[in-house]
C-alpha cells in the first residue's frame, strides 16, 4: 500500500462511522496534547479476543490507499477498506463517569460480544 500526502484527503472516499462530539472533542484534547496537527484518527476491525474480532484505536500519520476519512470539526477518522463493512453505522463516544472513562464503540453489525466486552462477532 502507499501513502498519500499528509492533508491530501479531498478526493477521499468516505465512511459511516459516526464519532459524538464528546469523542470529537476529547480526540482534539488528545491531538493537541500531542502537538501535533499530521495525526488521525484511524479506527480498524482486526482478528483476535475471545468473540473473533477486536476493535483498534490509535492516531496514525499516514492515509493509505484505500482509506475512506471523514472530517468532525477538524478531527479526521481514518477506516482502512477491510474494516469499513464491520464498522458501517457505528457511533463512537467517550464517556467519562465513576464507572468508566474510554472511548465506547456502538456498533449495530456486531452480532454478540465477549463477557469482558473488547471483542466481538
Amino acid at each position: 500500500m502507499t501513502s498519500t500526502t499528509v492533508g491530501d484527503t479531498t478526493e477521499m472516499p468516505t465512511h459511516e462511522v459516526n464519532l459524538t462530539d464528546g469523542a470529537a472533542q476529547k480526540i482534539a484534547a488528545l491531538l493537541q496534547q500531542e502537538g501535533r496537527e499530521d495525526l488521525r484518527l484511524r479506527v480498524a476491525v482486526q482478528p483476535g479476543g475471545c468473540s473473533g474480532l477486536i476493535y483498534q484505536l490509535y492516531f496514525d500519520e499516514r492515509v493509505l490507499d484505500g482509506d475512506a476519512v471523514r472530517d468532525y470539526d477538524g478531527v479526521e477518522v481514518i477506516v482502512d477498506r477491510m474494516s469499513a463493512p464491520y464498522l458501517n453505522g457505528a457511533s463512537i463516544d467517550f464517556e467519562d463517569s465513576i464507572e468508566k472513562v474510554g472511548f465506547t464503540i456502538d456498533n449495530p453489525n456486531a452480532g454478540g460480544s465477549c463477557a469482558c466486552g473488547d471483542s466481538f462477532h
